[in-house]
């Protein structure tokens, strides 16, 4: 008998996949909560390994104790906080939070549990163009750049200086000695205050279409007394710069373009003879059912569905999305003129792709 074939049910395939949702509803709803317990500090207070009442927390916190009280029912529920029932006191285990708490600056996935509830707040949206085509605009989302700008803080801000200069043989040397360097959707920049902090002799731009998001980072670069550094708003879709900087970076920023090819062959014409490009971007297949095995494979689909896809068709762009794949994104470099690309991956980011390339 064929179960699963002309109507004939598996009772047990069935059940299994009942529970299975039911692990994602849980799940979510979690998130949900991760992200409220990371945005309002409740981690960072546990991480010291203390126990606490839902009053001692709230206060040392700052918060209202009925909210903080609920939360921290979520939490025991989840199996995130312990608590003596007795004493009426609540930990945070050591290994919880180091994988919770903004004391890990690697390794916080209380980070990624924000993108829930902001992708959820466009669900109706995004609803609208699943009906009628077109996409919603980067104004739309809030917050999305408050979480990006924490999310590139765990990938690429700690390690831009000490391992990815060093991928392009000399680069060092030249940063050192002085440069231009250009950061094509820098966001709020994080990542290239990095670099102007480290090489004050090379000069650097960031050029994001999120006014915002340059507003944002011309504060912090100012705050931080980075002279060296300027930021732009920038429609990338046309732009051409000829010959015109030496270290170009692309840093989880292609696939959202609504034009990426275009903007690709821009970059590449964008390089002075012996220049070099890193673009950072998602590590995925370009075939889904290969996604099926990525540790992340469902968010990424989701966020590209409910952000990077649709904020390149709200332009009326090609609407990549976030799982582009490193197939696809290597037969575009080459269609661009990138010949020689390597690529290179680091343990503690499981997301990203850095591929490497110089001219």
């Amino acid at each position: 008998m064929c179960y699963g074939c002309a109507g004939v049910l598996d009772p047990q395939r069935q059940n299994d996949f009942a529970e299975r949702l039911l692990g994602m509803l849980n799940g979510g709803m979690t998130a949900l909560m991760v992200s409220i317990g990371h945005r309002a500090g409740l981690f960072d207070t546990m991480a010291d390994g203390l126990e606490r009442t839902s009053h001692e927390l709230a206060a040392e916190a700052g918060l209202n104790e009925r909210y903080v009280r609920e939360w921290l029912g979520a939490m025991v529920a989840a199996r995130i906080v312990d608590r003596d029932p007795v004493a009426g006191t609540h930990l945070l285990p050591a290994e919880h939070a180091a994988c919770l708490s903004r004391k890990s600056p690697t390794d916080n996935m209380g980070v990624f549990m924000q993108y829930l509830a902001g992708l959820g707040a466009v669900e109706d949206r995004v609803l609208e163009c699943f009906r009628n085509g077109g996409g919603v605009a980067y104004e739309e989302f809030p917050r999305f750049h408050d979480v990006m700008e924490e999310d590139s803080g765990q990938s690429i801000v700690p390690v831009i200086v000490e391992k990815v200069v060093p991928l392009f043989e000399g680069l060092h040397e030249r940063l050192t000695a002085g440069i231009d360097v250009l950061d094509v959707g820098c966001g709020r920049g994080r990542a290239l205050m990095e670099l102007a902090a480290a090489y004050p002799a090379s000069r650097f731009v960031g050029y994001d279409l999120s006014g915002p998001a340059i507003e944002r980072a011309m504060a912090m670069a100012q705050e931080r007394g980075l002279s060296n550094l300027r930021f732009e708003v920038r429609d990338l879709t046309n732009w051409s710069e000829p010959a015109s900087f030496d270290w170009i970076t692309a840093m989880d920023a292609i696939h959202d373009q609504a034009r990426p090819d275009s903007v690709l062959r821009s970059i590449r014409e964008a390089l002075r003879p012996g220049g070099a490009f890193l673009m950072q971007d998602i590590d995925a297949s370009s075939e889904p059912c290969d996604n099926a095995a990525h540790p992340l494979g469902p968010m990424l689909y989701t966020i590209s569905c409910m952000h990077c896809m649709t904020v390149s068709l709200a332009q009326g762009g090609l609407g990549l999305g976030t799982a582009w794949g490193v197939q696809l994104a290597e037969q575009m470099l080459r269609e661009a003129g990138f010949d020689n690309i390597r690529i290179q991956r680091f343990e503690h980011d499981i997301q990203n792709a850095y591929f490497v390339m110089q001219v």
